[in-house]
């Protein structure tokens, strides 16, 4: 089943994608999940054992949404991050099942020490 988004919009702080499809389904996507979630090759890797936990993006913001053909997007983020297209299932699994992947994500940065908050450098 293809899923078709009726709107896209970043919000004006640049931290929350919203998101509507077709069917009436809507979500509020935040800049971090779809940062730390990115389909890039960069963060989940060749294959499922090379998912990488990306620390420090609490704060990230999400700078650019371009359109792919028609069935995604390419997002770039403000720690230069841009190379995830994001398709139109992909988005809506991350609204569908957002929470728990953000709690997954949570469990990961435990479970190696690192931190969501950006490492300060001086």
């Amino acid at each position: 089943m293809s899923t078709w988004p009726t709107e896209i919009r970043l919000a004006k702080d640049r931290r929350t994608l919203h998101v509507a499809f077709e069917d009436g389904a809507a979500f509020a996507l935040p800049a971090e999940l779809l940062r730390v979630e990115s389909p890039s090759a960069e963060v989940q890797g060749h294959g499922p054992t090379q998912k990488k936990t990306v620390p420090g993006k609490a704060e990230v913001e999400i700078i650019g949404v371009e359109p792919v053909g028609h069935y995604a997007v390419k997002l770039s983020f403000d720690d230069m991050h841009d190379t995830g297209i994001y398709a139109w299932d992909y988005l809506r699994e991350l609204g569908e099942h957002g929470e728990a992947k953000m709690q997954a994500y949570l469990d990961a940065l435990a479970e190696q020490g690192l931190s969501r908050e950006r490492v300060k450098r001086g």
